[in-house]
């Protein structure tokens, strides 16, 4: 054995050896005969630097007793010292722990019930509920078990088929993990999903159809693709949620399997079909694995380093390291390169024996020696032999003969490198700067070129004649960073899903808000330059201008008209926000956003859907005109084309529902939402409000309910009652529900829904004329001789034949 061992020292490896050495006496000065033996050999490497002899029994006498020694260190305890490490079948690492003294908080407790199971099982302390079926100390988890699920039975009676319910971790240290769990909803027709605490913002989406009469879910598969049982991701950090489920397209409902259940889930849980053979009583009797992330501490690692003297930092030793969680509050330590154990244990970090793999082993040349050191190891050469001992490195070459070189050479020759050395670095200074400007040109270069800038260029080139594609401005970047104060954040407008809005002013003082997009695919550009072109050629007073871009940086910018007055969103729901919209402006508003849409729909050269109508993206200028905005997930479509298959996208509560179901996004799509604002309009209510009984908390849902039982003035906002006539307000809530037809055939076109709502202004049009042309302070008279009337697609012009005092042309007045 001892032959078998050898270390070969030279002058050359002096250094590193006696830093070897020394390393190993810091760890066993507690075994004094092992510290004299490496004091020993320090020495001997020290008096001998050039004896060129094998130190055979120095290293095999170190590594013996090494290995005698070092067997407890091999085992890293995982649990404090006299605390038990496991209950039952259960590891249970620190900080976790069972005992008084084992564990680090209260929600790291555990309790081992040995009285009620054999072998005894663990659970946690603070909830007694939740059985403990695994703790990871590396991937930061602990797997439990719960019962409860949320169960919605749709009542054909009543026609009410929704369900809403809480859950919680139970908060700080646990958060649900988004990576090992799944959202997963069983049963027939049903939209189920979880909202944050404000019930606006849903953050996982589930919808689960039967074709046929009865839910069919194979427990042996784990697709649960949507055919009687769905699933879907959550995101990170949640600690708490709530859960709802919603009954769908139940005027077709012929089965009698009309209960349902859903439930947030460990990712590999496959044993659907037990929540569905079983009654009411077992239901919540039946457990299910559900995985939670945990964090230590309540800052992140550098608040707590600034404590690390102190108890409040929970990283063991030297040999740890801290990450600040990404699941939640806190942070986690791990231990160092080539150190395992326990990080959150004093000394909890041991050293691997690296030497004792053999793949690594294998990593050194064959004639060197493979030599462990404190989180590494080296390779060593044998006496003769040179280089890192790397077997894919220099390996072990032959030391070459020394000769020295004069010194009436060397001394000229470091001048003269010295020099030579001075020279490169002041041309290396001079060469930095050019070359990194030159890269910043071709990185301009590059982007305007994958950003589709070239392909631009080419199409404003072939519009020749189109004065409104010559107006749209290609801007270079300095500009829009001068606009923006360098994209100051005291200069954001808005943030939304694909993109930041920043408020600029360019150089001739013309104030815009410009766009900065989040990313852009590069296998859509075509599209994405097709689509600008078309955005740019759309002249509607009741769609907001696109004035230009930039396509020279990493995400493309778009330049539009500033609009001053906010959204009709903040009309409809502020309650502090001035004026109060009277019935007159709201059927105006109405009526513009249906005619700009039809504009999109129609009218443009290419069909534009605009895939994301709501009150927050239909801005408001001075004189409460709205200007439909944000055409972040705009698609044009051709001509001979009907529908777009995309991934679901848009806003919840103005989704139209067979967008939902079948991925295909049409211009009715778009009438949905229309629908939905039109209500909004009607009712000054929000689209989804969680603060509303589980009946309400729908307002397109409310609204059809109350349609059908003839009870539309109980949702009607007071305001709209008091001024609208009964007959208006009854064929403006027959087109929103022709709107929100489930059924997207049977919903009336854009171009219909303008011309139906266009006929009750021009009930009174006269009226609205004058108070027009007063504000001008022109003096009018009219005729009931109208010869020419669009009222499809936005600026349109009419005339009449009666004439202005003083003046011989026609009438012209803006629809």
């Amino acid at each position: 054995m001892f032959g078998q061992i050898q270390v070969i020292y030279t002058e050359r490896r002096r250094r590193p050896v006696l830093s070897w050495l020394c390393t190993l006496l810091g760890h066993w000065t507690s075994s004094p005969t092992i510290a004299t033996l490496l004091v020993l050999g320090m020495l001997f490497v020290f008096v001998q630097p050039k004896q060129h002899q094998t130190v055979v029994f120095f290293a095999s006498l170190v590594s013996s007793l090494l290995l005698l020694g070092s067997g407890d260190a091999v085992a890293a305890a995982l649990v404090k010292p006299g605390c038990e490490d496991r209950c039952g079948n259960v590891s249970i690492p620190y900080p976790f722990g069972m005992g008084s003294g084992c564990f680090m908080d209260e929600p790291f407790e555990i309790i081992c019930n040995s009285s009620a199971f054999n072998p005894p099982r663990p659970f946690l302390a603070a909830h007694t509920s939740k059985e403990v079926i695994e703790v990871s100390l590396e991937q930061h988890y602990v797997r439990i078990f719960r019962t409860f699920v949320t169960q919605n039975c749709y009542d054909s009676h009543s026609g009410q088929g929704s369900i809403y319910s809480s859950h919680s971790s139970n908060y700080t240290p646990f958060t649900f993990s988004a990576t090992l769990n799944k959202f997963i909803a069983i049963g027939c027709d049903i939209l189920a999903y979880i909202s944050a605490d404000d019930g606006e913002n849903y953050t996982a989406v589930c919808v689960s159809l039967c074709p046929t009469t009865i839910p069919v879910v194979n427990s042996s598969s784990s697709s649960c693709s949507g055919l009687g049982c769905c699933r879907t991701s959550i995101p990170k950090g949640i600690y708490f949620y709530n859960l709802y489920i919603h009954s769908i397209n139940t005027n077709e409902r012929t089965w009698s399997e009309n209960c349902s259940v859903a439930f947030l889930a460990a990712q590999d849980f496959s044993d659907f079909n037990k929540f569905l053979s079983i009654n009411n009583k077992e239901l919540h009797n039946q457990k299910y694995p559900v995985v939670l992330d945990w964090g230590v501490g309540n800052g992140t690692c550098e608040e707590s380093r600034k404590s690390k003297n102190s108890s409040t930092y929970a990283c063991g030793d030297a040999n740890t390291y801290c990450i600040d969680s990404d699941s939640g509050s806190g942070y986690n330590c791990y231990c160092s390169q080539g150190f395992h154990g326990n990080p959150y244990l004093p000394s909890g970090c041991q050293d691997i024996d690296e030497c004792k793999d053999p793949n690594i082993k294998r990593n050194c040349h064959s004639a060197a020696t493979c030599i462990n050191t404190e989180g590494s190891y080296y390779c060593a050469c044998p006496s003769g032999y040179h280089g890192d001992g790397i077997k894919l490195g220099k390996g072990c070459l032959p030391v070459p003969d020394k000769r020295s070189l004069p010194l009436a050479v060397v001394v000229p020759l470091g001048i003269g490198i010295a020099m030579v050395l001075i020279s490169l670095f002041g041309f290396g200074l001079w060469g930095y700067a050019t070359v990194k400007k030159r890269k910043q040109i071709k990185l301009k270069q590059k982007y305007f070129k994958k950003n589709g800038g070239l392909l631009l260029e080419r199409q404003i080139t072939s519009c020749e004649g189109s004065a409104r594609v010559e107006s749209t401005k290609i801007f270079v970047e300095e500009e829009l960073e001068r606009a923006t104060d360098n994209f100051n954040e005291n200069r954001i407008l808005g943030k939304g899903g694909f993109g930041t809005v920043y408020k600029g002013m360019l150089s001739d003082g013309k104030i815009v808000a410009i766009k900065k997009s989040k990313e852009v695919d590069e296998n859509q550009v075509n599209q994405f330059i097709n689509e600008l072109m078309i955005l740019s050629q759309i002249n509607h007073r009741n769609i907001v201008k696109l004035l230009g871009c930039c396509l020279e940086t990493e995400v493309p910018l778009l330049v539009y008209e500033f609009i001053s007055n906010g959204t009709l969103s903040n009309l409809l729901h502020d309650e502090d926000y001035l004026p109060s919209l009277s019935w007159e402006m709201r059927l105006r508003i109405a009526v513009q956003i249906a005619g700009a849409l039809a504009y999109l729909h129609s009218a443009a050269s290419i069909p534009i859907f605009h895939r994301d109508i709501k009150p927050s993206n239909i801005l408001m200028d001075e004189k409460y005109n709205p200007k439909v905005s944000d055409f972040g997930i705009s698609r044009s479509v051709p001509i001979d084309k009907t529908h777009l298959t995309t991934a679901v996208q848009g806003t919840f509560g103005y989704l139209d529902p067979e967008h939902l179901h079948s991925g295909q996004f049409t211009e009715k799509s778009d009438v949905y939402s229309f629908g939905v604002v039109l209500v909004e309009l009607l009712t000054g209510k929000k689209a989804i409000d969680s603060s509303r009984p589980n009946e309400a908390k729908s307002l397109t849902m409310q609204f059809t309910s109350l349609m059908k039982e003839n009870r539309l003035l109980n949702i009607l906002e007071t305001q709209v009652v008091k001024e609208a006539k009964e007959d208006e307000l009854l064929i403006v809530a027959r087109v929103a529900k022709r709107c929100l037809k489930l059924n997207g055939k049977k919903r009336p076109t854009m171009k219909e829904v303008a011309a139906d709502l266009e006929r009750i202004v021009r009930s009174h049009e006269p009226s609205l004329e004058e108070d027009m042309w007063l504000e001008k302070g022109i003096s009018c008279h009219y005729t009931n001789n109208l010869t020419e009337i669009d009222t499809t697609y936005g600026s349109t012009i009419s005339t009449t034949n009666g004439k202005h005092e003083g003046d011989s042309s026609p009438l012209l007045y803006l629809v």
